[in-house]
C-alpha cells in the first residue's frame, strides 16, 4: 500500500560484467525484471543524425537561394538599359516622346531619385501583387517581370513551383518602404539589385563560386549522412537478428560499454533500492552458472538526473493506475493519486449512475470477467472486449458502488423498492368528520378524495410522518408529483458537498509532497492559504447545508432561510438585518471573509518573497537522497533552494549555519509570474471546479429520467395489455427493453458517467497536488518481450 501511495525510490547503478558471464547475468536479470538499461550509443547516433540532417537542410536552403539570385541577375539584365558612364546633369526637361520610361538615362536626366527592388514571386500571386502595387503606390512604380524557364524548389516548403522574376522601379524613399512591405506580405524572395554593370559582374562571379562550393559541401554532407544511416541500418539489422536468436539479451548487451581494458562490460541501470539485494543475487547466480573465476558485481553511483517513476501494481490496481498515467506519469516520488482513485473514481461514477438494477447488471458482467480472467480467449479477444477485460476490476467496483448509490436513491430500473416500509402513513391524513380543528390541519375527507387530482401529505399532522426511512430515500417519493423537486435539491447539495471534500482532500495531499521534498515553506505559504480560501468560503457553505438539515424540522421548515441568499449576503453585507441560520452568524461570516481576503496576498506574494529572501543569503535548504543527490533544476524555486556545493549523504546540512546561495539563474520576476498564475488559477478554479461537480447532480438526474422514460414507453405499455395477449406481447417487450437498457443506459450512459468521472479526477482533483511530469520505469524483463518484439520476424 505504501508503494501505491508514492513511487519507488530509485538509484542509478553501474553493472560490471565479465565478458564470459555477461549473457548469463543478463539472462538472470531478465528473469527477475528489476532494472532498466540505458543505451548511450543509440542516443549519440540519434543526436548525430539530427545534426547532420539539420546541416544538410540548411546548406540546401542556402543553395536554392543562391540559384534564385543567379536567375534574378540573369533575367533583370535585360529589363533596363543602363548607361554606367552617364553623369546626371540638371537641365531643362527634354521631350519624352522618343525616350522610353524604362530608360535609366532618361530618369536621371529628369533629376529623379530612382530605386529598384528585385526578386522572385510565385506564379499564382503575380496579378494580385501587381494590382496591390498599383493601388498602394498610386502609379509611382514600374513593375517588370518575366517567367523563369524552369521550375524551382521553394526553400521554405520544399515544393517545386513556377516562379516569376520581377524588377520594381520606384521614385522616392517612402514609396520604396511601401514596396518592400508589399513584397513581404506576398512572401517574395527579395535579393539586392546591383547599381552598376561592374557590380553585377562581381556578384555573378561570387555567386558562381559559392554555388560550386555549396554543391561540393552538400555532396560530402550527403555522403556522410549516407554512411551514418548505413551504420545505423547495420546496427538495427544486427540487433534484430540478436533479438530473434537470443530473446533480446544481446539487445541489452548493446547498451553496455567496455572498460579501458576491454575485458569488462559496464552497464548503467536504474533499479529500485529495495531490489538491490535481488540484483546482486542475480549477478552472483549468473556468474556461478557460467563458471567465471571473477564474479560480476555492482555499485551505486551518485547522480543528479531524475530517476524514472515506478509504481508497483497488481491486476487489481493496474487499471486505476492506467487512468492516472493517461493524465501523466507521476513525477519521481510524488504522491500517487491512484491509491485514492480506487475508491473515489467508482464512487463518483456511481453518484452519476446510481441505479440498483443497472449497477447489479454491470457488477455481474464484471464478475464474470474476473472469474474467467485466466481464459486465453478473453486476453486475446478483439479490441473492444479486450478493453472491457483490462478494466474488469474498475467495472466491478463501479457496479458495486452503483448498487450502493442505487439503494441510497432507492432507484431500481426507475422504480423504488419498499424494503423496510415507508415512514409515511397515508391513513392518518383521512378523517370522515369535518370539525373545525381538523379543518385547520387540512385533513382529507370523502369530498377531498373524490374531487382532488393530487393529495398532499402534511408531516406536521400526528401519525403522518413516523420517522425517516432506515436506508436511502423513502419509496413514497416515487409516487409524489414533487419528487423531482425534492431529489434535485438533495442531489445538488450532495454534489457540492462531495466536490468540496474531494478538492480539499487534493489540496491536503499536496502537503505530503511538500514534506517529502523538504519544502515546508510551501505548507505555510501555499497549502495553508489554499485550504483557508477553500474552507472559509465553500467549507462554510457545507456547514450551512448540514446545519439547516439538522436545525430545522418539518414544523419549522417554513421559517428556514434560503442557503443561497445567506451565502450571497456573506459577500454583500446587507444593510437590513436578516433572520439568519443561527445567532451571531454575521460576525462569523465577517471573520471567515477576513481570513479569505488575508489568505489571497499570502498566496500571491508569500512564496516569491520568501525565495527572494533565501536567495539573498538569509537561509537555504538542501536535499539529499541515499545513493544519489536529487537536484531538479526545472524550476526557479529549486535553483533558489539548492546550493551548488556538494551535498553528501549523511552530512549535517545545518551544522555550519546557512550557506549562501549564489546562483545567477535565479529570476524573481519569473517566480512571481509563475506563482501569480498559479494563484489566479486556484482562486478562480475553486469557484469553477465547485460548479463543475454539479455534473454529479446533472448526470444522475439525466440517468434517472431516461430510465423512467424507457420504462414508461415499453414496460408500462406491455404490462397494461389484457391477459389474453399480454403474455405473448410481454416477452418481446421485455427483450426490447433489455436491449435498450444495455445499449443506452448501461453502455452509453455508463460511458458518459465514466468520462465525467475521469474529468473530475484529472482537472478538479489531481491538479491540486499532482504534477505528472515523470518518465515511466521500463525494466528489462522477459515478460515484456513478447509484445515489444512481436514484429521482429517481419524484419529481414
Amino acid at each position: 500500500m505504501g508503494s501505491l501511495f508514492r513511487s519507488e525510490s530509485m538509484c542509478l547503478a553501474q553493472l560490471f560484467l565479465q565478458s564470459g558471464t555477461a549473457y548469463e547475468c543478463l539472462s538472470a536479470l531478465g528473469e527477475k525484471g528489476l532494472v532498466q538499461f540505458r543505451d548511450e550509443q543509440l542516443q549519440k547516433l540519434e543526436v548525430e543524425l539530427r545534426e547532420v540532417t539539420k546541416n544538410k537542410e540548411k546548406l540546401r536552403k542556402n543553395l536554392l537561394e543562391l540559384v534564385e539570385y543567379t536567375h534574378m541577375l540573369r533575367i533583370t539584365k535585360t529589363f533596363l538599359k543602363r548607361n554606367v558612364e552617364f553623369e546626371p546633369t540638371y537641365e531643362e526637361f527634354p521631350a519624352l516622346e522618343n525616350d522610353s520610361l524604362l530608360d535609366y538615362s532618361c530618369m536621371q536626366r529628369l533629376g529623379a531619385k530612382l530605386g529598384f527592388v528585385s526578386g522572385l514571386i510565385q506564379q499564382g500571386k503575380v496579378e494580385a501583387f501587381e494590382r496591390m502595387l498599383w493601388r498602394a503606390c498610386k502609379g509611382y512604380t514600374i513593375v517588370t517581370y518575366a517567367e523563369l524557364d524552369e521550375s524551382l524548389e521553394d526553400p521554405e516548403t520544399g515544393e517545386v513551383i513556377k516562379w516569376y522574376v520581377f524588377l520594381i522601379s520606384f521614385w522616392g524613399e517612402q514609396i520604396g518602404h511601401k514596396v518592400k512591405k508589399i513584397c513581404d506580405c506576398y512572401h517574395c524572395h527579395i535579393y539586392p539589385y546591383p547599381n552598376t554593370a561592374e557590380e553585377r559582374r562581381e556578384i555573378q562571379e561570387g555567386l558562381n563560386t559559392r554555388i560550386q562550393d555549396l554543391y561540393t559541401v552538400l555532396h560530402k554532407t550527403e555522403d556522410y549522412l549516407r554512411q551514418v544511416l548505413c551504420k545505423a541500418a547495420e546496427s538495427v539489422c544486427s540487433r534484430v537478428v540478436q533479438v530473434r536468436k537470443m530473446k533480446a539479451i544481446y539487445h541489452m548487451l548493446n547498451m553496455c560499454s567496455f572498460d579501458v581494458t576491454n575485458k569488462c562490460l559496464i552497464a548503467e541501470v536504474w533499479c529500485p533500492e529495495v531490489d538491490l539485494p535481488g540484483l546482486r543475487r542475480a549477478l552472483e547466480e549468473g556468474s556461478r552458472e557460467s563458471g567465471a573465476t571473477i564474479p560480476s558485481f555492482m555499485n551505486t553511483i551518485p547522480t543528479k538526473e531524475t530517476p524514472p517513476t515506478l509504481i508497483r501494481t497488481n491486476k487489481f490496481t493496474e487499471g486505476f493506475q492506467n487512468i492516472v498515467d493517461a493524465y501523466g506519469v507521476g513525477s519521481y516520488r510524488e504522491v500517487n493519486p491512484a491509491l485514492f482513485t480506487i475508491i473515489t473514481f467508482p464512487f463518483l461514477f456511481a453518484v452519476m449512475f446510481g441505479d440498483f438494477g443497472h449497477g447489479f447488471v454491470m457488477f455481474l458482467f464484471a464478475l464474470l470477467l474476473v472469474l474467467n480472467e485466466n481464459h486465453p480467449k478473453l486476453s486475446q479477444s478483439q479490441e473492444i472486449l479486450r478493453m472491457f477485460f483490462n478494466g474488469r476490476y474498475i467495472l466491478l467496483l463501479m457496479g458495486l458502488f452503483s448498487v450502493y448509490t442505487g439503494l441510497i436513491y432507492n432507484d431500481c430500473f426507475s422504480k423504488s423498492v419498499n424494503i423496510f416500509g415507508s415512514g409515511w402513513n397515508v391513513s392518518a391524513m383521512y378523517s370522515s368528520s369535518h370539525s373545525e380543528e381538523e379543518h385547520k390541519m387540512v385533513l382529507w375527507n370523502d369530498s377531498t378524495i373524490r374531487h382532488s387530482r393530487t393529495l398532499q401529505l402534511d408531516p406536521n399532522i400526528p401519525g403522518v410522518f413516523r420517522g425517516p426511512y432506515p436506508f436511502g430515500i423513502d419509496p413514497i417519493w416515487n409516487l409524489a408529483t414533487n419528487r423531482l423537486t425534492f431529489l434535485n435539491s438533495f442531489k445538488m447539495k450532495m454534489s457540492v458537498i462531495l466536490g468540496i471534500i474531494h478538492m480539499t482532500f487534493g489540496v491536503t495531499l499536496g502537503i505530503f509532497n511538500h514534506l517529502h521534498f523538504r519544502k515546508k515553506f510551501n505548507i505555510y505559504l501555499v497549502s495553508v492559504p489554499e485550504i483557508l480560501f477553500m474552507l472559509c468560503i465553500f467549507g462554510y457553505l457545507i456547514f450551512m447545508i448540514i446545519y439547516k438539515w439538522l436545525a430545522y424540522s418539518a414544523e419549522t421548515s417554513r421559517e428556514a432561510p434560503s442557503i443561497l441568499i445567506e451565502f450571497i449576503n456573506m459577500f454583500l453585507f446587507p444593510s437590513s438585518e436578516t433572520h439568519g441560520l443561527y445567532p451571531g452568524q454575521a460576525h462569523v461570516q465577517r471573520v471567515l471573509l477576513a481570513l479569505t481576503v488575508l489568505s489571497v496576498p499570502v498566496l500571491f506574494l508569500g512564496k516569491p518573497l520568501f525565495l527572494l529572501w533565501l536567495h539573498n543569503g538569509r537561509s537555504c535548504f538542501g536535499m539529499s537522497r541515499s545513493g544519489y543527490t536529487l537536484v531538479r533544476k526545472d524550476s526557479e524555486e529549486e535553483v533558489s533552494l539548492l546550493g551548488s556545493q556538494d551535498i553528501e549523504e549523511g552530512s549535517n546540512r545545518m551544522e555550519e549555519g546557512c550557506r549562501e546561495v549564489t546562483c545567477e539563474e535565479f529570476n524573481f520576476g519569473e517566480i512571481l509570474m509563475t506563482q501569480t498564475i498559479h494563484s489566479i488559477e486556484y482562486c478562480l478554479g475553486c469557484i469553477s471546479n465547485t460548479a463543475s461537480y454539479l455534473r454529479l447532480w446533472a448526470l444522475s438526474l439525466a440517468h434517472a429520467q431516461l430510465s423512467d422514460v424507457l420504462w414508461a414507453m415499453l414496460m408500462r405499455v406491455g404490462l397494461r395489455v389484457d391477459t389474453t395477449y399480454g403474455v405473448l406481447l410481454l416477452l418481446p417487450v421485455m427483450a426490447f427493453f433489455a436491449v435498450l437498457t444495455i445499449f443506452i443506459l448501461l453502455v452509453m450512459e455508463g460511458l458518459s458517467a465514466f468520462l465525467h468521472a475521469i474529468r473530475l479526477h484529472w482537472v478538479e482533483f489531481q491538479n491540486k497536488f499532482y504534477v505528472g511530469a515523470g518518465t515511466k520505469f521500463v525494466p528489462f524483463s522477459f515478460s515484456l518481450l513478447s509484445s515489444k518484439f512481436s514484429n521482429d520476424d517481419n524484419i529481414a
